[in-house]
């Protein structure tokens, strides 16, 4: 399948289910983006970086393993509630929390060498947080593997990536060159759509990873 229709396949799933994302992960977002909003104003942009991070740590777990469930359940067929999806990602917080950690930690590291090392390890590691939540990983090894299972795929993901991102990116470079304290509920809603249309990426990474892993086998 070609990055074309790996797009269009996620862009159907995630119109057509449009609503139930927006139930399941929006409200955590917003809080998400009025911590960062608050939290711009109390202590600076020079010094919110460490803060910034912090924060990401405690929302971003939540509901990017609350919306892998979704994709996985509604690719079986199934439709859980939502609080069911949220209360099973709060078990997977922690892992997944370091996950994120880990993560970050080694794109910036990569980034502050030059872009292109920190965009090949953010590429490498695009199936790490599905393998942590659907496969059981621990943390370690769920970056290990990802790094193995994105071998053979790792242009299409990159094509599908920036495709999706270099426009987002774009957005948020724009909401960030906003003065903090021009109108804070303006930057939280624009701060939360951008948030909220990047988790497409996720669907995006999700159908790339079905497509290249090898399925678990049934019992």
């Amino acid at each position: 399948m070609n990055s074309i229709q790996v797009l269009r396949d996620a862009w159907y799933f995630f119109r057509n289910n449009l609503s139930a994302i927006a139930r399941l992960c929006l409200p955590l977002i917003v809080l998400e983006s009025l911590a960062q909003q608050l939290l711009s104003q109390a202590v600076g942009p020079d010094t919110q970086a460490p803060y910034s991070l912090l924060i990401g740590l405690i929302f971003y777990p939540i509901y990017t393993g609350a919306l892998i469930l979704f994709l996985d359940a509604r690719s079986n067929g199934h439709a859980p509630a939502a609080r069911d999806l949220i209360a099973t990602s709060l078990r997977f917080w922690p892992q997944l929390a370091l996950l994120t950690g880990l993560s970050t930690l080694a794109i910036l590291l990569g980034a502050s060498l030059f872009v292109l090392p920190g965009l090949w390890i953010m590429i490498k590691l695009a199936f790490a947080e599905y393998l942590l939540v659907l496969r059981g990983l621990t943390p370690l090894k769920a970056l290990h593997e990802s790094f193995e299972q994105t071998r053979g795929a790792f242009w299409q993901i990159l094509t599908c990536v920036l495709c999706v991102m270099v426009p987002l990116w774009s957005l948020d470079l724009l909401i960030q060159g906003n003065e903090p304290g021009s109108n804070m509920l303006l930057n939280v809603a624009m701060d939360s759509g951008n948030g909220f249309l990047q988790l497409f990426a996720s669907v995006v990474l999700f159908r790339l990873f079905m497509l290249n892993t090898p399925q678990p086998a049934e019992d």
